[in-house]
């Protein structure tokens, strides 16, 4: 049986902008990228005997085994003895009935006293969550073994010991000597510690990072007898090595699984799954999946979800995101909130938000609510994309619905104002988290002060702003001092700016490439070329690897001030980190050489772009002709102008007019004198050209004229 996913809207609508709104009453076919559009829900049935008739009873009784707790122990006590009876009973067994076996392995029914206490269900669980160490549920995945079952009894039994014995392994470990590993000194501890007591030290130490140590533990935990390794320690271990990027590691821990039936367990897939995940290793993280399912391992929703995020990451499209989910729908896989979240968040990644909100009405439809983490997701999109009048559609949507926003909500939405420049709305924003008891935090300061500082003359405000985080306590990260550098850079207070990088080392906090792009640009702006070379300096001495925003600015302030070596200088250096030079790149060395009188060697530059495979653009050209203008040069303004037509790279309405009143001012006064020269010889040879006068005596000056005048007398 399959269903086709038609995509209607819900009952009640909320106002929000047509734009979202419209979406809801799309369907599947004319927005997902997938030509499929079939859903299977056909789902293979409960086996409830089928795992008994293949399995031992005793794999199936001591999977259910859980912690006691401390108010419990007379009651574990009883129960454990009941079962050790009961074990000696099936021993002297030598065929067991399977039908006897899965009732006996049902939960008891007979005592409501012990099973109707709601003490007894306190932090259970249902399922196996990757999440983080600290986080990690506390009643999963005891040992299978006999010998086992009697440290649970010994754990109970320690009592108050239990945390003493925790916090002294991790004092040793926080003071290990040099050239001691963990395991060297835990000689001392052999029979003190208990499986539990390995499980917290492992979370406790990847939390204060101490991840090396975490390895000698482990392998401390598999020399015991008996061995302290449970499925547990490793679901624990994998994603603390993903985090610390050992990817190596878990792939040699992951060949060296026990061979016993519980170590081949969905949870530690997940968690080595997580884990490559965390360290950049896709294709390793996809070869355990495909051993996953070679050992009939049925994936869940959090392998689904972990895999669809890994194709997000490492470059696959939203659509054959889509289709893995199908092909898992498909196994019997039912839709899980966070699957449809990974999804969602493929989707908007590359733009597709209208399909996104498709996948999360159909979500919706099979009742499952969306949270405040998916609109998030959407939020984020939209305000990207630009499209701030539908991110505010969908958080009226969200608030209307009874999700109440979070602080990483008003941050997206402050974000979104701050690139329109709009630090007045952010300023409500702030004083509505207030309302709502939520309190601004770093990130939403530094919105605050990047949307003051993108505008002229502004820089005061954002230095106010950044003052008044510190006031409330609020340390500033490179981004929040990114931000204030980049308002004096704007406002040209360079001075300022490089002021403010003093204060950020002197604080210790280390600048970031965005940081030193900033400051670089404000000295770009003074045309100081050598604050510049020495801030580049800085850099390369930091090892820190600039971008292509900072290769661009580099290259145009030191090309602008004359300084040709040292532009070329940059391009090598950014060329050998892989950043080669670009159509913008010879923009610039072409604007530069045009104004520093160099127009003698533009065509040069144009055949270095030819090499590089580099098509000049309109801006290229028209840079070109503005050179050659500027030293009247009209031939090869006019012939660069012809270029630029015959090859259709003709700028923008507005800069094309312009370009063209100078050209055709410029052609009127040649057409002018052109003519001038025309008439002239038609007039010669015609015969029409007046006789010039011939020169003049150049002693007339001293000539001695006669009187005007006769005198009567004479």
């Amino acid at each position: 049986m399959a269903l086709k996913l038609s995509f209607l809207p819900p009952p009640c609508m909320p106002a929000y902008p047509l734009a979202v709104r419209s979406v809801r009453n799309l369907s599947v076919p004319a927005l997902l990228p997938s030509s499929s559009v079939l859903v299977s829900v056909t789902q293979s049935p409960n086996h409830i005997f089928l795992p008994h008739l293949e399995e031992p009873l005793i794999t199936e009784c001591e999977s259910e085994l859980s912690e006691p707790e401390e108010g419990e122990q007379r009651e574990v006590e009883d129960v454990e003895e009941v079962e050790e009876e009961e074990e000696d009973e099936e021993e002297e067994e030598e065929d067991v009935d399977p039908f006897i076996s899965f009732f006996k392995s049902r939960p008891r029914t007979d005592d409501p006293e012990h099973e109707g206490r709601l003490h007894l269900q306190k932090n259970r669980r249902t399922s196996w969550h990757i999440a983080k160490v600290g986080s990690l549920p506390d009643d999963l995945e005891e040992s299978q073994e006999s010998e086992n079952e009697c440290l649970l009894s010994n754990e109970s039994k320690q009592g108050s010991k239990k945390e003493g014995v925790v916090d002294e392994i991790l004092q040793i470990a926080r003071n290990l000597l040099e050239n001691v590993t963990l395991g060297d000194s835990l000689g001392s501890f052999k029979g003190r510690i208990t499986q539990q007591d390995c499980h917290d030290l492992l979370s406790l130490m990847g939390e204060e990072g101490l991840v090396l140590n975490c390895l000698y533990l482990f392998e401390w935990m598999g020399l015991q007898e008996p061995s302290l390794v449970t499925p547990r320690a490793y679901s624990i271990l994998f994603p603390l090595l993903g985090r610390a990027k050992m990817g190596e590691q878990i792939m040699i821990l992951f060949r060296n699984l026990p061979a016993a039936n519980h170590f081949k367990d969905l949870r530690i897939y997940n968690a080595a799954i997580s884990g490559l995940s965390s360290c950049g290793r896709y294709n390793d993280a996809w070869s355990l999946f495909e051993i996953m399912q070679a050992n009939n391992i049925l994936p869940d929703h959090v392998t689904c979800s972990i895999m669809i995020t890994i194709m997000r990451k490492s470059g696959q499209n939203a659509k054959e995101a889509w289709e893995f989910f199908e092909r898992m729908n498909c196994e019997g896989m039912k839709w899980n909130l966070e699957v449809v979240g990974a999804l969602i968040k493929s989707f908007c990644e590359e733009g597709l938000m209208k399909q996104a909100l498709i996948i999360q009405t159909e979500m919706e439809k099979k009742g499952i609510s969306s949270n405040t983490i998916i609109y998030n997701t959407l939020l984020d999109a939209y305000s990207k994309s630009n499209q701030v009048e539908e991110a505010e559609g969908l958080f009226i949507e969200m608030k209307e619905r009874g999700l109440k926003p979070t602080v990483v909500t008003y941050n997206i939405l402050m974000d979104a104002y701050s690139r329109r420049m709009q630090p007045e709305i952010i300023e409500e924003l702030m004083l509505e988290m207030r309302d709502l008891g939520l309190e601004p935090n770093v990130k939403s300061y530094t919105c605050l002060i990047s949307g003051y500082g993108r505008q002229r003359n502004m820089s005061d405000k954002a230095a106010d702003a950044f003052l008044r985080m510190k006031k409330v306590g609020i340390k500033p990260t490179s981004y929040s001092y990114t931000a204030l550098i980049h308002a004096y850079s704007v406002s040209g207070w360079h001075e300022k700016a490089y002021l403010a990088f003093e204060n950020m080392r002197r604080e210790g906090i280390k600048p970031a490439i965005e940081t030193y792009t900033a400051l670089l640009d404000a000295f770009r702006r003074t045309r100081d070329a050598k604050k510049i070379i020495e801030i580049w300096k800085l850099m390369m001495s930091e090892k820190i690897t600039g971008t292509r925003v900072t290769f661009n600015i580099l290259l145009d302030g030191l090309a602008k001030q004359g300084h040709y070596i040292e532009a070329r200088d940059v391009i090598f250096e950014f060329g050998k980190m892989g950043l080669e030079p670009n159509v913008m790149t010879y923009n610039m060395l072409i604007n530069a050489y045009g104004r520093g009188g160099q127009h003698s060697k533009l065509p040069q530059l144009l055949k270095e772009m030819a090499v590089l495979n580099l098509k000049p653009d309109s801006v290229t050209y028209s840079t070109m002709i503005y050179a050659y203008v500027r030293v009247r040069d009209f031939k090869r303004a006019f012939y660069f102008h012809k270029q630029m037509v015959k090859s259709k790279q003709v700028p923008d309405a507005r800069s094309y007019q312009k370009l063209r009143a100078i050209l055709e001012e410029k052609t009127k006064t040649k057409n002018r004198r052109d003519r001038s020269a025309i008439l002239g010889i038609l007039h010669s040879s015609m015969g029409l050209v007046k006789p010039k006068r011939g020169k003049k005596d150049e002693f007339w000056k001293n000539k001695k004229k006669g009187p005007r005048y006769v005198d009567s007398k004479g």
